[in-house]
Order: structure tokens, then C-alpha cells, then sequence
């Protein structure tokens, strides 16, 4: 299946999980999978959450951040990886003056 992502209606959201300022996303969701492609403003975040039954792995794209996974701060770059494993807590931070951009898949793991 091909997603086109620039044919996908662009959401913003304020706040995002309790975060700060505004993300902006285009997502594929099937009840498995949510499948995204993100643009954090600066000075955004996406609030700490936990994944219970899922995971998140996110790929910069362009920009520079951080993210705060399981209490310690990991800085991110474009080409940068990272994982969230079940059961672990993250946020994405975005503490400069220029967009992040990123793709993430958010996996569901076992039956539903």
C-alpha cells in the first residue's frame, strides 16, 4: 500500500499529549498501525507519555531537538533515530528557533 502523505489533510494540534505550541501532521491510521509524518514548531513538544501495548520509532527528518525518553535527555539531529519501547515513557522536544520534522510509526503489539 503507498501512503502519500502530501495528499493526506494536514491536522494541527495544540498542546499534543499535554505538550507545549503546536504540531502539525499528516497520519495514516489503521487500528494496528499509525503511521506519520510530523512537523514540530519551535519551541514545541509533544507531552510525556507512556506506551502500554505499543511502541513509537521516530526519524528526523530536518531540524534539531531532543527527546526526553525515561528521564534522561537524548539530543536529536536529521538522520537521527529514536525507539520507545512498551512500557517506556517520551517526549519530543523541539527547543530551537527552526521546524522539526520527522517521520513516526507507532506500531500495536499482540491481539486486539
Amino acid at each position: 500500500m503507498k501512503l502519500s502523505f502530501d495528499q493526506m489533510e494536514e491536522q494541527e494540534m495544540k498542546e499534543f499529549r499535554g505538550g507545549q505550541g503546536t504540531l502539525r501532521a499528516r497520519m495514516h491510521t489503521d487500528g494496528n498501525n499509525k503511521i506519520m509524518m510530523g512537523l514540530l514548531l519551535p519551541r514545541s513538544s509533544v507531552g510525556l507519555h507512556t506506551h502500554e501495548g505499543d511502541s513509537e520509532i521516530i526519524y528526523i527528518l530536518s531540524g534539531t531537538g531532543k527527546v526526553l525518553c525515561d528521564g534522561e535527555y537524548e539530543p536529536l539531529a536529521p538522520g537521527d533515530c529514536h525507539y520507545c519501547p512498551s512500557g517506556h515513557s517520551h517526549s519530543l522536544i523541539n527547543d530551537g528557533d527552526g521546524e522539526l520534522s520527522f517521520f513516526a510509526v507507532v506500531p500495536r503489539h499482540g491481539e486486539r
